[in-house]
């Protein structure tokens, strides 16, 4: 498997909620089965079979990010450069079909949230975007068509 890149803060995010799902929801989870059971006949008990959902479901969770966590590479800050769009750049780009200035924060697709203007590197503008520098123009092929995209600016 590829390595997943992330910063610090997103990884002791994870790793929190990881330990939130192991020790306090677990333990929610054990109280409500006990008191479920106290209700007699098991096979007629929902609160019971809800009490195992949730059970189940905390499970895959707590798997689904042990095995993210496991491939997480951590992007050290001292690493990041401006002589091209990276991981962990914040960059400005101006929109050449619709005349607008776009900030955008490059990182990882665990990391994106467009409301916040965080684009995937694994996104169709993400991919466009990486690996160029400041003056270039490129074509980012989005499913609302192409975007050309010219890049003005890269910081840390």
């Amino acid at each position: 498997m590829d390595k997943i890149q992330l910063t610090q803060k997103k990884y002791d995010e994870m790793n929190a909620k990881l330990d939130q799902l192991r020790t306090t929801r677990r333990s929610e989870i054990s109280d409500a089965i006990k008191h479920a059971k106290e209700f007699g006949d098991l096979s007629e008990n929902a609160e019971y079979s809800a009490a195992k959902d949730a059970q189940v479901a905390n499970e895959a969770e707590i798997a689904r990010l042990e095995d993210t966590l496991s491939l997480v590479e951590i992007i050290d800050d001292s690493e990041i450069t401006t002589d091209h769009v990276g991981i962990g750049n914040a960059i400005v780009v101006l929109d050449e079909d619709e005349g607008e200035e776009m900030q955008l924060q490059v990182v990882s697709s665990l990391e994106a949230d467009s409301r916040q203007g965080k684009i995937s590197d694994l996104s169709p503008i993400g991919k466009a975007l990486v690996g160029h520098t400041v003056g270039e123009r490129v074509v980012a092929k989005t499913p609302g068509g192409d975007m050309h995209l010219k890049i003005l600016s890269i910081n840390k």
